[in-house]
């Protein structure tokens, strides 16, 4: 079955729905997604979008900010423009609805998170993420031209005289691949946290739009740069959960198991220094100790002010038997955010015309070597509305491309009787990964791990061409690539900077470059 649209977009986060709004003024959008609504890093998002303008006037704090934690790799001018344009997509979403917590003065409840030396957080709680997804949804949800599928899984993007023409995808429920041809494909797929063993990411971040784009021929750019987030919580039966940076911000402490504070002195900033030196500080001391957790302790404020201010995590602690109010949190470093991606423009532009990616699947240059905390929807914000009114001007009127696209074929493939080859390589992936690819690396545990995917690259290689493709197999493939994408850009970098640290190279170069991978045939 073969349908034309015009506009595919594939994600609905933060950047895939701004897209789309903006969007559907110039066409029909159909917008897919691989699961339900809610599964998206969007929705998991507890911290808040940090902000400048009429509640905080601090536009040059946040843009030095910015930089710092992005240790020389930032691009100024795009830190600038999301910055300064932050401002009126707040705004925007303000009038469609999202009411930020406010302070018994009447004035909007600014946080603080790692890295940021002001108050500029916009927050609702510490589900903030929750609550714009649920406004952008609602907006977009009540414009006729946007249709959403839930369950549709992107296979691979369709080229055609070097040009995106569209996109194979697969149903997830029925398990049959269709075909859409598409005047502009947007990829706003997320992020790639399932890569490693430990993750605050949902299941589906497993970097379908990187890879994707990747097989196609986009420019990739610094896929090293992975920041582990300090502080998910450490619990048999907890999965995924992450314990926002707000909470430090609020003056939580970090404590080892023997009630030590081991951040004072490492940062001024101490236990609010950036995500990069928090988690490998963590890694050190659980290092050195042989303890499993460190603990995360705001018990010592006001109760009722801890259960107001974060009832996320205060709900989710006590399903697990932990009242945050009277003891501390035990808490672990995991994959949060992947600050490299697609190499794209403030307005979606990657190499491959008619392909434009958003959100955390692109790399803007706003992040650097590693991202400022609560930086990510402002990005997903502002980028999703450059991109949807940029294809709008230059594509929305076009007609059609008239070179033809094939439908997809794949009569030769049966049923497989081995899925659990699946779940035995997903497993070794994440598992190396995370022993030799993660906070702390070393050329030799990088060479390791680049044996292990070339290993497993001719098996499953063999198996999506010979068996039935599953929406499983798919993630497998695509888990692949990611992890082939990090180890040999992380190979490539011989110094420390920002999230990327090794061993070999314990210090910054001198000479700051972007690490940029491009298939040589395409």
């Amino acid at each position: 079955m073969m349908e034309k649209v015009d506009f595919l977009v594939i994600g609905a986060g933060v950047s895939g729905l701004s897209t789309a709004i903006k969007l559907q003024k110039y066409g029909k959008v159909l917008v897919i997604l691989k699961r339900d609504f809610g599964d998206c890093n969007t929705y998991y998002a507890a911290g808040g979008i940090a902000c400048s303008g009429p509640w905080s006037e601090d536009y040059e704090g946040h843009i030095k900010d910015t930089l710092v934690a992005g240790a020389g790799l930032c691009k100024k001018d795009v830190v600038e423009y999301v910055v300064y344009h932050g401002t009126e997509r707040i705004q925007e979403l303000m009038d469609w609805g999202l009411d930020f917590d406010i302070r018994d003065s009447g004035k909007l409840d600014l946080g603080k998170e790692g890295g940021h030396h002001t108050r500029r957080v916009l927050h609702t709680g510490d589900l903030t993420g929750r609550s714009v997804h649920k406004t952008l949804l609602e907006k977009a949800r009540s414009l006729p031209n946007i249709e959403f599928r839930p369950y549709q899984m992107a296979v691979n993007l369709i080229k055609k005289q070097g040009e995106c023409a569209g996109c194979y995808i697969l149903d997830v429920k029925t398990e049959k691949i269709y075909t859409i041809k598409s005047k502009a494909t947007i990829i706003a797929a997320g992020g790639i946290g399932k890569v490693f063993l430990y993750t605050s990411n949902p299941d589906v971040s497993s970097g379908d739009g990187i890879a994707m784009a990747w097989r196609a021929g986009a420019k990739i750019s610094n896929m090293e740069f992975v920041q582990f987030h300090p502080t998910v919580l450490y619990h048999p039966e907890a999965k995924n959960t992450l314990v926002s940076e707000a909470l430090r911000g609020e003056g939580a402490i970090l404590k080892d198991k023997r009630g030590n504070r081991f951040m004072e002195g490492v940062h001024p900033l101490n236990d609010l220094a950036p995500r990069d030196i928090v988690s490998r500080t963590i890694d050190r001391v659980l290092k050195e100790s042989g303890d499993e957790c460190v603990y995360l302790d705001i018990s010592f404020k006001n109760s009722e002010f801890v259960k107001e201010r974060f009832p996320g995590i205060y709900n989710k602690c006590i399903k697990f038997g932990i009242d945050i109010t009277k003891e501390p949190i035990p808490v672990v470093p995991a994959a949060h955010y992947s600050c490299g991606g697609v190499t794209a423009t403030i307005k979606g532009k990657t190499n491959i015309p008619r392909l434009f990616v958003v959100g955390e699947s692109s790399c803007t240059g706003l992040h650097g070597a590693n991202r400022l905390a609560s930086n990510s929807l402002l990005e997903g914000l502002v980028c999703g509305h450059e991109c949807g009114e940029y294809i709008g001007k230059t594509i929305g009127s076009q007609k059609f491309q008239k070179y033809g696209v094939k439908e997809w074929e794949a009569d030769w493939v049966v049923d497989s009787n081995e899925a659990f080859v699946i779940n035995l390589n997903w497993n070794e992936i994440r598992m190396f990964m995370q022993n030799y690819c993660s906070i702390i690396r070393s050329d030799s545990y990088l060479k390791r791990a680049r044996r292990r995917i070339s290993i497993l690259r001719d098996e499953i290689h063999r198996y999506y061409w010979n068996f039935k493709i599953t929406s499983d197999l798919l993630e497998l493939r695509n888990l692949l690539d990611i992890a082939d994408l990090i180890v040999r850009s992380a190979l490539a970098r011989r110094e420390s900077r920002g999230t990327h640290y090794t061993l070999d190279y314990p210090e910054k170069a001198d000479v700051i470059r972007d690490t940029i991978i491009k298939k040589p045939w395409l």
